[in-house]
């Protein structure tokens, strides 16, 4: 009977680390419009969130055999402040990595450059605090190529998330290992 016992708390073992090791990691994406992809519209050159960089970024670390989920949690319009108000509720427990990509609505909105600074290091610091990875996209316009913007100049178009995912990836891959 402990053999049996036994045996069947080996296999039990073993299929939970088979199914652990088998578990999506997850990478959460905040930000604004760039992250979630919209822009001003894919006829003004935004794109849909399926060919924003977070799914770019998806779709780049599944072809070299990774299992990750990068969840899109981009508000279009939304400022730094917005992005620490939610970050507990769209970083669920079990995340290992989050890019935050601070953009241009804070200073658009009338906030200055130091209360980004703020909220991006808040965040930061509330994530790590956590056990997660943090990488922060800053300037995302120097990652893109010449010609893949909106006439607005702010926003991407795929080929523009396609450069930013293809930046973003051996930095996510780094802190995910």
């Amino acid at each position: 009977m402990r053999t049996m016992t036994a045996r069947a708390c080996a296999m039990a073992l073993a299929a939970m680390l088979v199914c652990a090791g088998s578990a999506a990691a997850q990478v959460v994406a905040i930000g604004a419009s760039n992250t979630y992809g919209s822009g001003r519209g894919r006829t003004a050159g935004g794109v849909d969130p399926s060919q924003a960089y977070p799914a770019q970024l998806e779709r780049l670390l599944h072809a070299r055999g990774l299992n990750v989920r990068v969840v899109n949690a981009g508000v279009p319009g939304d400022t730094t402040a917005g992005m620490l108000a939610r970050l507990n509720s769209v970083v669920v427990e079990g995340t290992r990595v989050v890019i935050i990509q601070p953009g241009g609505n804070d200073a658009r909105r009338g906030g200055g450059g130091a209360d980004a600074a703020r909220n991006v290091e808040e965040m930061s610091q509330r994530l790590r605090s956590r056990g997660i990875r943090v990488i922060v996209l800053r300037n995302p316009l120097a990652l893109v190529p010449p010609g893949s913007r909106d006439p607005d100049g702010q926003h991407f178009d795929a080929r523009g998330h396609a450069a930013i995912a293809r930046s973003l990836l051996p930095q996510v891959i780094g802190a995910l290992h």
